[in-house]
């Protein structure tokens, strides 16, 4: 039931980008493509029934006489308990993810030169087997807040989509007056593409870019509240890596599977024996590339 409601949030995403005609502008290569279906079909047919399958027998071993034991306790807390396992949990891992050591299992969703929710699961294979609120969720499912992670699940899915989105939904918002309090109370609560669009930045010198912030999934909230946000109600006006643009992209295998496969471009940080960041940790990676080679 989750995969029927997630094709059709994307359904209607993508009816959005092709009637706008903001699709024409993606020049998306046939690695972009590879990259973005393969994954999207392996997270959802693999990694996270995978994961939901081995917590709930490793529950049963370890707590067999709770299963389902939270159920009775009220809607509300339990879907504030999903945010904290999730969301909360994956504004870390997010945020984590952008540290050198764990940089290449995420890269892969920066090297995207287009916004579209065709890049919202672009990532690497490992990045999806090791995010804590997918394993957390598990659990959770198991102690019995299946139903309403349903509706939990479905809210966060359309406010991630709607944050990659090449339409940009937010806009309104920010031009009509009379929209300014609700856009003020949105912005702090939920990813905007304004915000998220931010932290795919090409480049953090145009006072827009904000690649070591604006984490969040679900709530930006976790943003405010950590410390990272930064709110411009602006969109850059290129988003992707710029060692991309000198060096080259990397294969979409590559990108993927990391480190089964490694690069063999000339720099790159996916390779295992090299050391280059590119990530904004002790200094903006988005610099120009020659000044880090």
């Amino acid at each position: 039931m989750q995969n029927i409601v997630l094709v059709a949030i994307i359904v209607f995403f993508a009816a959005l980008e092709i009637g706008s005609r903001r699709h024409k502008s993606f020049h998306a290569t046939a690695d972009d493509t590879k990259l973005e279906a393969f994954m999207f079909l392996a997270l959802i047919a693999f990694s996270q029934p995978f994961i939901f399958a081995v917590t709930g027998k490793v529950c049963e071993l370890v707590m067999p006489g709770q299963r389902g034991a939270w159920a009775e306790l009220p809607w509300w807390a339990l879907a504030a308990i999903l945010l904290v396992g999730d969301d909360m949990t994956q504004y870390w891992w997010h945020r984590v993810s952008h540290t050198p050591l764990m940089w290449p299992l995420h890269r892969a969703h920066h090297t995207a030169h287009y916004m579209s929710i065709r890049i919202t699961y672009r990532n690497n294979f490992f990045y999806y087997l090791m995010m804590p609120g997918l394993w957390i969720s598990g659990v959770l499912i198991y102690l019995g807040l299946g139903s309403v992670y349903l509706v939990y699940i479905v809210v966060k899915l359309t406010v991630i989509l709607g944050a990659h989105s090449a339409v940009r939904w937010d806009e309104p918002l920010y031009r009509i007056k009379w929209l300014h309090p609700l856009a003020w109370v949105l912005e702090r609560t939920v990813s905007t593409p304004a915000t998220h669009w931010a932290h795919h930045a090409l480049t953090n010198d145009d006072g827009i870019g904000h690649y070591k912030g604006n984490f969040g999934n679900l709530l930006f909230l976790w943003d405010i509240v950590f410390g990272t946000a930064k709110i411009t109600r602006r969109y850059p006006a290129h988003v992707g890596l710029e060692d991309d643009l000198v060096y080259g992209k990397e294969r979409w295998f590559v990108e993927m599977f990391y480190p089964l496969f490694q690069s063999r471009r000339e720099q790159s940080t996916l390779v295992r024996s090299r050391t280059i960041t590119e990530t904004p940790i002790d200094a903006d990676p988005l610099q120009p590339a020659s000044s880090r080679a």
